[in-house]
């Protein structure tokens, strides 16, 4: 007591502080400064620790003077007044390791001093402030878990919420479900079909860069074919000049006939040259009809894909909100960690109080397991006394039987004793009368010989 941790406090703040905290009714008006100094009053001491107990433990003070029930003992009026005194003794003993006070005796409720009931009391009255502010704490925590869990509940229902509206939204009612897989089907035939069509339209339009180079060099062929043209045009002009010359001059038939192998030569060469571009001619024609076909079916495939761009537009639009949805869903659920997050450590504050309070029932409990123990040992001491009692008994009874026997022999053999005796007697007073033969007899010859002495010594 001479090192507390505490700060020991004036009479006046003591008394002002369990006059308010700890004393009710009359009890809190009638506690006085007078009842701690110069000398504190028992009686008031023993009531301010009662009234301690019953604020910390609900132990309530006429509970202390209840003598237990048992069987084997007498005079109970006798023990009801020592009862509440040490009821107040061994749960003070109990509770003051809290407050930090560890000599608490029993001389302190009997007889108690003004200093140490000082010390004792402020150690209970920090502690009492202690428990307080812990008590605040607890309450202001249980406030915000209180409001932690009505948010969580408020935001656990918009979480059910908003997944049935995703859930609406997603699903696609019965009524409408063989028009969306009609939809799908179309969909997915219409990306196919416009996949194959964007394939053939840009082979078509590899095809259509390709007769164009080809028409680019027709054309220029087609210009060579004009100056062909000029020629035949020519020629026509010369056969007619020919014509003229052959009337007015008689040629050689050899020279006519070379000329005319050549011009047919040549007229077979124009013919074979025209009929080729007749023939490519022809071939455009399909080719430029072929293109305008395709550059309809490019619009139609184009009309198709605008509308596959608006349908997709909704799709986004769609997706956008859901994963807006999503997004807040995800915020929610965030929040929902941080709950449960501050809704663990709650609980491990809660779970640490209640390890203590575990702690201090399991103490309690062991110290009534040790009682019982140690009661249990003491029956079974007595149990063991109780064995071995009736085993001495049994070897009472063994050897009393034994004495008996014995007793029976001891008669028997003073029988024979007094037997032997008598004749012993008897043998001891024949040697008794020959041994006073023997002595007469030694005697007799002592004086004969005394007497010899004598006569021997007269004659020297």
């Amino acid at each position: 007591m001479t090192e507390n941790t505490f700060p020991v406090y004036n009479v006046d703040a003591i008394v002002n502080f369990y006059r308010a905290e700890v004393l009710t009714g009359q009890e809190s008006k009638h506690f006085t400064k007078g009842d701690l100094t110069p000398a504190p009053k028992p009686e008031a001491v023993q009531t301010l620790y009662m009234r301690v107990l019953h604020l910390l433990y609900r132990f309530r003070p006429e509970c202390h003077s209840l003598v237990p029930l048992l069987e084997n003992i007498q005079y109970p009026a006798n023990h009801e007044g020592a009862t509440a005194i040490m009821s107040v003794y061994t749960r003070m003993r109990q509770f003051l390791p809290m407050c930090l006070v560890y000599d608490f005796s029993l001389n302190d409720l009997l007889a108690p001093k003004k200093q140490r009931t000082l010390t004792i009391l402020s150690g209970i009255m920090n502690f009492l402030h202690f428990r307080k502010q812990r008590m605040e704490l607890v309450l202001e925590k249980q406030a915000k878990f209180r409001a932690d869990m009505d948010k969580l509940q408020a935001y656990t229902k918009g979480n059910l919420q908003a997944e049935k509206k995703i859930e609406t939204l997603t699903t696609i009612p019965p009524e409408q479900q063989a028009e969306a897989d009609e939809l799908a089907a179309a969909l997915s035939e219409l990306q196919s079909t416009t996949m194959h069509e964007y394939q053939e339209v840009n082979a078509k339009n590899d095809i259509i860069a390709e007769w164009k180079a080809k028409i680019a060099e027709k054309t220029q062929k087609l210009a060579s074919d004009t100056r062909y043209a000029q020629v035949k045009v020519d020629l026509t002009n010369l056969k007619e000049d020919i014509c003229k010359l052959k009337s007015q001059i008689v040629e050689s038939p050899e020279e006519l006939k070379s000329q005319m192998e050549k011009m047919r030569e040549n007229v077979k060469n124009i013919k074979s040259s025209i009929e080729e571009t007749d023939e490519r001619v022809v071939e455009l024609q399909n080719m430029v009809q072929g293109v305008s076909h395709t550059e309809a079916e490019i619009q139609q495939t184009y009309s198709l894909l605008q509308d596959l761009e608006s349908s997709m537009n909704n799709t986004r639009q769609q997706q956008e909100k859901y994963q807006e949805l999503m997004a807040r869903h995800e915020k929610k659920q965030k929040e929902l960690k941080n709950l449960c997050i501050e809704e663990g450590q709650l609980k491990r504050a809660l779970g640490m109080k209640l390890d203590k309070e575990c702690k201090h029932n399991i103490r309690r409990q062991k110290k009534r397991e040790m009682k019982e123990q140690h009661v249990q040992e003491v029956l079974g001491q007595c149990n063991q006394i109780h064995q071995k009692r009736e085993e001495m008994a049994d070897k009472i009874q063994d050897i009393s039987g034994e004495t008996q026997q014995l007793k029976a022999r001891i008669k028997s053999l003073r029988d024979v004793c007094s037997k032997e005796t008598d004749k012993a007697q008897a043998l001891y007073d024949t040697l008794s009368a020959s041994m006073d033969e023997l002595h007469r007899r030694i005697q007799v010859h002592v004086t004969d010989l005394k007497l010899n002495v004598t006569n021997m010594s007269a004659n020297f």
